[in-house]
């Protein structure tokens, strides 16, 4: 019987590789947008902390430079999590754009297998036809053998 040999075997092995990468890719963006969320609930936890002590500033007696500041930090923790809402979106873009990369990877290495079965398939279906063809070789020539020996 002969070796099967799949002539694409070296670009079934690249699609491999790739799709290896595409999978690591993916989930470095997954991490990534996991650590951006994570900030983005570290924001907001800052944003409520701020938010009750204006509102114990506002129970004491009023004192007017606190209160500004009180309210110019709120302000500025409302842009930070603007900014880290932006990040987050791009995170999630990302991740996305790495799915279908990661996707299309899968998809073609699984196109380059599939094209590898049908090719040993063929092998094996013609290894058989072979085989099938030195057997009844061998039984003509065992039969034509005993027919001219009686």
């Amino acid at each position: 019987m002969g070796r099967f040999r799949f002539r694409m075997q070296n670009i079934l092995g690249i699609k491999e590789k790739i799709e290896e990468q595409e999978k690591q890719a993916f989930a470095m963006a997954a991490s990534k947008l996991a650590e951006e969320e994570e900030l983005l609930e570290l924001c907001k936890q800052k944003k409520a902390e701020l938010e009750e002590k204006a509102r114990e500033l506002r129970r004491k007696k009023i004192d007017v430079l606190k209160l500004k500041e009180s309210e110019a930090l709120l302000k500025y923790q409302d842009e930070v999590i603007k900014a880290q809402l932006v990040k987050v979106r791009a995170a999630q873009k990302n991740l996305e754009t790495q799915r279908i990369k990661m996707q299309k990877a899968v998809q073609e290495r699984k196109t380059y297998d599939i094209l590898r079965d049908k090719a040993f398939e063929e092998f094996m279906k013609e290894e058989n036809a072979a085989e099938a063809k030195e057997i009844d070789q061998l039984t003509s020539y065992t039969y034509g053998k005993k027919t001219k020996d009686n």
